[in-house]
């Protein structure tokens, strides 16, 4: 099979950096092949993919050495325009593609620059929107999708270019767990018809798993890894060292492979093939489930906590006519660390933005530390909200002064001011950073100053809206345990996710939304052992809660949802009596 794409000694380095974001790379991939970049935050998979198109060197200066050859062209020599419909570029921020006013007219904007007869402009947009759910969203203004749906339209944008390359940067990190399947089965279902050559940048190895023939590794510019998936991911110690999440249930199997009980290539990489080990294994060994092992030690909610939040027959609409929120009614008391989950578009950040007045009701109440949100003008002070881009809440020349910025803005006078940046850049480990720009740091660090300016503010509630969307690992691990460490001492948390690992890990209490309505609210084991509201909601539970529901007739029990609870879980081996 000849190359679609070919790399030799490819360099490069941003105007005015000391550092080069690509280090003599190396590779070719193969027409009709996945190729999946991963890599820490930083590693050089943004870079690589504008490399692919031609937007650098062509559009992005800096000094670039080597060659990017796509079928036999080199890029240097063609204008971007040339290949824009021979290469399809997804990047990483979704607000960075869109074009047009109207979901319709953003799709239709690449295909109608191909010079395209207008009957095809718009069947390839009316394609690619079925494709990607946004079908009868045609008319929907763009500034009023979600997170997820922008992420959608922009995919669905350059599926309508009919590219023969596709190059995805995170294509799924604003997804729910519907639209990251869905994404991946049309982009596995073009490749399967059209032979389309995909070269996706990803965090996440399940999405991988099965669909990739290869993944590249990127470490400070360089190649440090290059092979098969199964053999990198079945490697918990080596992905460890290369910053990437592991597999849930492989970090099981790599606890019976440490143990010797299973050979190396017996590691399981999905559930269905986790579930014959741990049989296999519950056997060999006489082995018998013991039930839920103690959970990790978590600062509980005080039973009798005074409500903090109180929400009463609370509707919203944006236009007239278009009930966003169908009257909710929850408490939230003192303490609680609380998950938000559900599809995009379900109206999770709209309820959210009630809490802290950025959003007033249509109809009903808002109760914030007994006082009506109407006839609260400081919520600021009480509730504080991230966004889950934090470069729409990121506006000053240093990280210091986007501290300050709150903190004079509610009259506190220097001295205050200086005392609560201080402590706050030491919580959140930024004190070498404190002087430097903030959009010159990474999107992990820039997503700890977005959390640092509203914990300055010392509020009693935190809202957090997708606080790892778009981070590495390490990035991931950090920012939560941050949030952990403010649950654990006394901070309210609110959180908004589509990523069940997590919120498996962290949240006490789930509520469960779709179509703006409250489908489920109750601890974490209770939503996630409810496969009815799961399916309604087109949530899939995390993998170990699906691992021990298919283990039932064992004895586990389907509120198991962490490596640690599950081997817990397991028990110790049997004595057998004699007869």
């Amino acid at each position: 099979m000849p190359n679609a794409v070919e790399l030799k000694n490819v360099s490069y380095s941003y105007p005015n950096s000391r550092q080069a974001s690509l280090n003599n790379v190396n590779f070719s991939v193969a027409k009709g092949s996945f190729v999946a970049v991963m890599g820490p935050n930083g590693a050089g998979k943004t870079t690589l993919s504008l490399c692919l198109n031609g937007l650098i060197p062509q559009l992005l200066e800096g000094e670039l050495a080597g060659d990017v050859t796509v079928d036999n062209k080199n890029l240097r020599m063609c204008r971007v325009q040339e290949m824009a419909g021979h290469v399809g570029l997804v990047l990483d921020d979704p607000e960075a593609q869109i074009f047009g006013r109207t979901v319709i007219e953003d799709t239709s904007f690449g295909p109608a620059n191909l010079s395209l007869p207008v009957e095809e402009i718009y069947q390839r947009a009316g394609q690619a929107l079925q494709m990607t759910r946004l079908n009868g969203y045609e008319q929907r203004s763009t500034h009023r999708l979600s997170g997820g749906e922008k992420q959608r339209m922009a995919i669905a944008g350059i599926l309508a270019m009919h590219p023969e390359i596709m190059v995805l940067d995170e294509p799924a990190s604003a997804l729910d767990p519907l639209g990251i399947r869905e994404i991946y089965q049309t982009i596995d279902d073009l490749r399967l018809q059209k032979q389309l050559t995909i070269i996706v940048a990803e965090h996440d190895c399940q999405e991988i798993i099965g669909r990739a023939d290869r993944v590249i590794v990127l470490k400070g510019g360089e190649i440090a890894w290059s092979g098969v998936p199964e053999e990198l991911f079945r490697n918990v110690s080596l992905l460890q060292t290369f910053g990437i999440r592991p597999i849930p249930v492989s970090l099981i199997g790599w606890e019976f492979y440490q143990k010797g009980w299973i050979a190396f290539a017996e590691i399981p990489l999905g559930v269905i093939a986790a579930e014959k080990t741990v049989r296999d294994i519950m056997t060999k060994y006489n082995l018998r489930p013991v039930g839920k092992a103690d959970p990790p030690v978590v600062r509980q909610p005080e039973t009798k906590a005074r409500a903090l939040i109180q929400v009463s027959n609370l509707n919203y609409q944006y236009l007239p006519d278009n009930n966003v929120l169908k009257n909710i009614n929850l408490t939230i008391r003192r303490g609680e660390f609380v998950a938000l989950i559900g599809p995009n578009g379900s109206g999770k950040t709209t309820l959210a933005k009630h809490f802290n007045g950025l959003l007033q009701p249509s109809a009903g109440d808002v109760i914030i530390n007994g006082v009506n949100s109407r006839e609260f003008p400081q919520l600021a002070r009480v509730v504080g909200y991230v966004f889950q881009n934090p470069d729409h809440q990121i506006f000053s020349a240093t990280v210091e002064k986007e501290l300050e910025y709150g903190l004079k803005n509610i009259g506190l006078d220097s001295a205050e001011i200086r005392r609560r940046v201080d402590r706050v850049i030491k919580f959140t480990g930024l004190e070498q950073r404190r002087k430097d720009h903030p959009f010159a740091l990474g999107r992990g660090e820039r997503q700890i100053i977005a959390l640092a300016s509203i914990l300055a503010l010392e509020p009693e509630i935190l809202v957090v809206d997708e606080p790892t969307t778009g981070l590495d690992w390490a990035g991931v691990q950090k920012i939560m345990e941050l949030i952990r460490h403010l649950h654990d001492h006394g901070t309210t948390i609110i959180m908004i996710s589509h990523d069940m690992e997590i919120v498996a890990r962290y949240a006490q209490r789930i509520i469960m939304m779709k179509d703006g309505s409250i489908l489920l609210d109750g601890s974490t084991g209770e939503a996630f052992s409810n496969l009815e509201a799961l399916e309604q909601a087109s949530l899939v539970p995390p993998q170990i809660a699906r691992l021990a529901a298919r283990l039932r007739d064992l004895g586990f029990t389907a509120d198991l949802l962490q490596e640690r609870e599950f081997l817990q879980a397991m028990g110790r081996p049997v004595e057998v009596l004699p007869c």
